[in-house]
């Protein structure tokens, strides 16, 4: 009986282990197709929510700039957009794409709206808060535009708060370093 317990004891560390990068899940974009976070495996990612009526709106420009930068240095921005924070995006995803394009000639994926923090939250930003299942450190979404810094192995190794720009140099230090 020990031994059993043992056994599936290591089993569930073993399968935890597993659970603990971005790979794992997968998530629909703005467009309304699956978008697998597996396709990210050997890329820096950064994961940023969005909002299109917030006062840090304007970031869409230097993530914009960013993700055109450092693109072919297997680098790329995932937006999540989110009405979590005084309704700073209440459109539908089909106007948050047309805003996003028509204001800022956003390229980088763009998923659908989602919620990032409460009961309801995205199984991805469960993952991003929860040092349980993240690794490295519990945290909540403060506001919009708050930034999840992904290794080429699909763990998080950095959160950056919603007023630091995306062009800081401790990001594009972070994009650079091998």
């Amino acid at each position: 009986m020990k031994k059993l317990i043992l056994f599936i004891a290591s089993i569930l560390i073993f399968s935890n282990v597993n659970a603990q990068t971005i790979y794992d899940f997968k998530v629909t974009d703005i467009e309304g197709k699956v978008f697998d976070m597996a396709s990210l495996k050997g890329k820096k990612v950064m994961i940023v929510n969005t909002a299109s009526k917030c006062g840090l709106t304007p970031q869409f420009e230097e993530l914009q700039k960013l993700y055109m930068q450092f693109k072919e240095r297997n680098f790329v921005i995932i937006g999540f957009p989110t009405n979590d924070f005084f309704e700073q995006d209440p459109g539908t995803n089909d106007e948050i794409k047309s805003f996003c394009v028509k204001n800022y000639g956003v390229t980088f994926p763009m998923m659908s709206k989602i919620i990032v923090k409460g009961e309801a939250i995205e199984p991805l930003y469960s993952f991003l808060t929860l040092k349980s299942k993240n690794g490295l450190e519990d945290n909540h979404v403060k506001w919009n535009f708050q930034k999840y810094l992904i290794n080429e192995q699909g763990h998080l190794v950095r959160v950056v708060g919603p007023r630091v720009k995306p062009m800081d140099e401790s990001i594009v230090e972070w994009i650079r370093s091998k």
